[in-house]
């Protein structure tokens, strides 16, 4: 009787909270964005997704009532794969939008179901439940954190965020290569500021603390730190420099002084090829001149006993040994908390150099950068000794493909690509391939598994 009580409760709320959804995507959906060309072609698919929603609401609230919330949940993100169709058939920046729309307004599953233990970690002190995280580009501005958070992530990294906003480069500057499974960008830090995201975040992280301390529940004697600033999930924040900018330093150092309050961990970007100039800075006298004084500006800033931010810095796959030996040097020297290995790559490797669309100009990041940002991830752990935590990124899309990062040397892993194409189902499902890939090969942690092929 206790049961059936149980799931009726559940199955009552499911249907609440799927009417409120509905009634939210029909007057979301009704109306295209003023910006977007073609409004009836927006239109149309609008209501079919508008459609296709209000039917997995409806779908879930009756299904709900004969399973448990665990076996529901696993529905849930399964029953994305039936809306990816949909967004294929938009405009890529329009349909790039839209997916995060839905994170910021709730209209994602919720990840209920615990990570196997066996790939939860401690990285900087604090805890992620699991190595798998969303790299910047997809959150820009961080309107979506608490959603994307929710869909399984162990972290994840909003950015880059510049200054001053800036519109980035015209359109069109994304484009979709799907057979290839990859995606040239051309963006340009277009961002609304670091005013603008300094007070989402600050909102964000006022009403995070208030419900903890209205929790009774909440752990006050722990020397891990359970999560973050972000709630359970750990947040990164990934800091550019405008384009019109004379100053990289200057515009590292107000991002810090403005938002490391809010972050886990800081990222300087200086690999997007998208903003001119930018990559120079990758050099060894300027990389050294540059994190010095983003770590003094980190520094000089009063913190608690958690101490500041660990800072890191994304380098590009496109580096000569050369190139990547003074990063590691600079790495070493000044204690660098971490790198990012890597952005999108400039090149354009087998099989994407005979697609039409290979003549973009832009990054090209999915499927084909894997085995050309997995080489310079092992490299790098090789020059570094394995003494700085490596984040794997670039042509992901599966748990497999995550267990070949962290055997090359990552500590954790970060999707995109893959991600846009996937959708939400993706990451329950290399979460467990992760853990899967880990049990074959005997290894009883993670960490254990960091490097092999560098032993």
């Amino acid at each position: 009787m206790a049961a059936w009580s149980s799931r009726k409760l559940l199955r009552d709320v499911i249907l609440k909270k799927a009417s409120a959804n509905q009634l939210s995507a029909v007057r979301y959906f009704s109306s295209a964005p003023q910006s977007a060309p073609k409004i009836g072609y927006y239109s149309k698919k609008g209501r079919l997704l508008t459609g296709a929603t209000i039917g997995l609401l409806i779908a879930g609230g009756a299904y709900v009532s004969t399973v448990d919330e665990a076996t529901f949940c696993g529905w849930l993100f399964s029953a994305t794969k039936l809306v990816n169709p949909f967004f294929a058939l938009l405009d890529p920046e329009f349909a790039h939008n839209l997916g995060v729309s839905a994170a910021a307004r709730g209209w994602v599953p919720r990840e209920k179901r615990p990570d196997p233990s066996i790939i939860g970690l401690e990285v900087w002190g604090r805890k992620f439940s699991n190595p798998v995280g969303l790299a910047a580009g997809f959150d820009k501005n961080a309107v979506a954190v608490d959603g994307l958070l929710a869909l399984g992530f162990g972290f994840v990294e909003v950015g880059s965020v510049t200054p001053v906003p800036q519109d980035g480069n015209p359109k069109p500057r994304i484009f979709r290569l799907r057979k290839e499974g990859a995606v040239i960008n051309r963006c340009g830090f277009n961002s609304e500021g670091i005013v603008a995201v300094a007070k989402r975040l600050g909102a964000q992280h006022g009403k995070r603390k208030l419900d903890e301390t209205s929790s009774s529940t909440a752990s006050s004697n722990s020397e891990i730190k359970h999560g973050g600033k972000a709630g359970p999930g750990i947040l990164g924040v990934n800091l550019g420099k405008n384009k019109t900018s004379e100053d990289a330093a200057a515009d590292y150092v107000q991002g810090v002084h403005t938002l490391s309050q809010y972050a886990d961990y800081l990222v300087i970007n200086v690999s997007s090829p998208n903003t001119p100039g930018l990559r120079m800075l990758q050099g060894r006298k300027q990389l050294k001149d540059l994190v010095k004084k983003v770590q003094a500006a980190r520094d000089e800033m009063q913190w608690g006993e958690e101490g500041p931010p660990p800072l890191l810095v994304k380098i590009a796959p496109d580096l000569s040994k050369e190139d990547l030996e003074d990063i590691a040097a600079v790495a070493l020297a000044l204690h660098l908390d971490g790198l990012i290995i890597s952005n999108t790559t400039i090149s354009r490797p087998d099989p994407v150099s005979s697609n039409p669309l290979a003549s973009e100009t832009g990054g090209l990041s999915g499927k084909p950068l894997f085995n050309l940002s997995t080489n310079i991830l092992k490299e790098m752990y090789i020059l570094t000794r394995g003494r700085i935590p490596l984040i794997g990124c670039g042509g992901i899309s599966s748990g497999e493909d995550a267990y070949k990062k962290i055997r090359a040397g990552a500590t954790l892993v970060q999707l995109y690509t893959a991600f846009a194409y996937g959708g939400p189902a993706l990451i329950p499902q290399i979460k467990a391939e992760l853990a899967a890939c880990l049990e074959r090969d005997g290894f009883k942690s993670i960490i254990d598994a960091v490097g092999a092929d560098c032993r």
